[in-house]
């Protein structure tokens, strides 16, 4: 089986039943923030389209790059489409004229002339929230798994497929927390650093519990090269000031080599760059080959401010193109929202009564005439969860606020975005502040701005609800799954003193209390067990 990466979350696999091309992504996205790093701009996108398969792992702007799959992805390619539980994904590839679906169900095999294919979806509201999913090939010469930045709670389901030779997975976040918060330095550094630690060890345990030979880290990170964004790059483990939550490649083999992954200990991490080639044999890599001499891919990443100042200026008239696209803000903006928002409001007592008060929007940049824009040109928005609706801010308390400019927020508007988590938060082009807790359900409601979406995620609280089974754990009886995503707490869960933390995604509960320690709701059911 040979592999060719692509850039972030992208390679073609060449294998004995045909070739998968997998997340082909290239265009700046998320409002002209992100974009793949290293640059993948000089790759042959025609002749890499010329694919017998192609998948989509799921729906985020970094994985489904409509530009380039329209261009360069050939329309007679088999589509390996996720058991997503909305068809949102589908409908999409067929506006851009893909015909030809494999529909897959999740963890269960099918053989596609010789080629076995598995594909695992998940379905929870923090899993895009209609879906992320992970890829298994096995074409009889190697067995990968493509995990991307899916995070599968079940890993024995995963290996049923049978045991990997390599494993492509994510060890670098996607999230704006908490770089665009107004906090002390020290603290947003602190709290930098931690993200960064806990990704790498969420990294790690995947690698250790799949426990492939040959590990190639991918999905990550994206590189900011608009000016005004410059600072989030991550150049080396301090960042900016050490306020960047993103690691590169390079650092994360370091990693690797530090907890002893490397050639001869049975696990090794491998680089791959766009373009770089190599042969999967069974359980050895061979033949991996760059696209540049060593000492130009040693650049990269060691002189890494220097590639991203000249990668930034090839970049610059494809970004300030789709800057110059964006819409300009409207005076009746706040009807506009109202019509939207408030009847999805009325659909979502879980999110509304999760979040359980006011969440301030001020949206900079507003015309001249705006009812009740000041005179900077700021409307402060008011989206009353509790009341379901949407005001003019009259001063009330906000646990969260948001400084947007206008024109992303119409953007979204007169494009019908439904998922504002993966388009106006994740570019980073706004700042937040908030009082407490992570809000979860606050979230989780931008992402489901559309009557599909927000009946799905309603109706998976309501199925999600305590089953009211309990394991023993560390001299407690804690219910079995954890109140975040249903991760299985025998599996996840480690106790130190009062505190359960779910590994999974690093949710912390104080089991004497039953509170969530991560974010407002999501109460555990614990209790100490008396020792004989």
């Amino acid at each position: 089986m040979r592999v060719t990466g692509t850039g972030h979350a992208g390679m073609r696999f060449e294998t004995a039943g045909g070739s998968v091309l997998c997340d082909p992504w290239t265009n700046p996205t998320f409002f002209a923030s992100w974009v793949p790093f290293p640059d993948n701009t000089q790759l042959d996108w025609a002749e890499l389209g010329r694919c017998d398969y192609l998948y989509v792992s799921h729906l985020h702007r970094d994985h489904f790059d409509a530009e380039n799959l329209a261009r360069n992805v050939s329309k007679d390619a088999r589509v390996l489409l996720p058991d997503f539980p909305t068809d949102e994904l589908e409908h999409e590839l067929r506006d851009l004229g893909f015909r030809h679906f494999v529909y897959t169900r999740s963890g269960e095999p099918v053989d596609l002339d010789g080629l076995r294919v598995m594909l695992t979806s998940l379905k929870g509201p923090g899993d895009g929230p209609i879906g992320d999913s992970a890829l298994s090939l096995d074409d009889g010469t190697a067995r990968i798994v493509d995990q991307n930045d899916a995070h599968p709670l079940d890993i024995p389901e995963l290996l049923e497929f049978g045991a990997y030779d390599a494993h492509f997975t994510q060890f670098s976040g996607a999230i704006w927390w908490p770089m665009v918060y107004d906090l002390p330095k020290a603290a947003k550094r602190e709290f930098a650093r931690r993200k960064r630690i806990g990704q790498e060890d969420r990294a790690m345990r995947y690698i250790r519990e799949v426990g492939a030979p040959n590990v190639f880290p991918t999905a990550g990170p994206p590189c900011f090269l608009d000016d005004e964004l410059f600072r989030w790059n991550g150049l080396g483990y301090e960042g900016v000031e050490g306020e960047s939550i993103f690691t590169d490649q390079w650092e994360f083999l370091g990693r690797m080599e530090e907890l002893g992954h490397s050639a001869g200990s049975g696990q090794q991490g491998h680089l791959l760059l766009p373009g770089t080639t190599a042969e999967i044999d069974g359980p050895t890599v061979r033949d991996l080959t760059h696209p540049i001499p060593d000492d130009e891919v040693e650049r990269i990443f060691v002189s890494k401010e220097q590639y991203l100042r000249e990668f930034a200026e090839r970049a610059r008239p494809t970004i300030e193109a789709q800057k110059a696209a964006w819409s300009a803000p409207q005076t009746d903006l706040l009807r506009q929202l109202k019509e939207w928002i408030e009847p999805l409001m009325k659909r979502a007592d879980h999110m509304c009564d999760g979040i359980g008060g006011v969440v301030r929007m001020d949206l900079t940049g507003m015309p001249a005439g705006t009812p009740g824009v000041d005179d900077d040109g700021t409307l402060g928005l008011a989206f009353d969860f509790a009341g379901r609706e949407i005001r003019v801010y009259d001063g009330e308390q906000a646990r969260y606020r948001w400084t947007i400019p206008a024109t992303l927020v119409q953007t979204n508007v007169d494009t019908g975005e439904v998922d504002w988590s993966n388009s106006l938060f994740l570019s980073v082009r706004f700042a937040a502040t908030r009082v407490g807790q992570y809000n979860e359900y606050l979230y989780t409601f931008f992402k489901c701005l559309s009557e599909e979406r927000m009946d799905y995620v309603e109706n998976w609280y309501d199925a999600a609800n305590d089953d009211g089974n309990d394991i023993e754990l560390d001299g407690w009886q804690v219910q079995a799954r954890c109140p975040h995503l249903q991760a299985d707490l025998s599996k996840f869960g480690a106790v130190d003193g009062d505190v359960l933390t779910c590994t999974l995604h690093n949710w912390k509960f104080n089991l004497a209390t039953g509170r969530c320690l991560t974010s407002a709701g999501h109460e555990i059911r614990a209790t100490k067990l008396v020792e004989d």
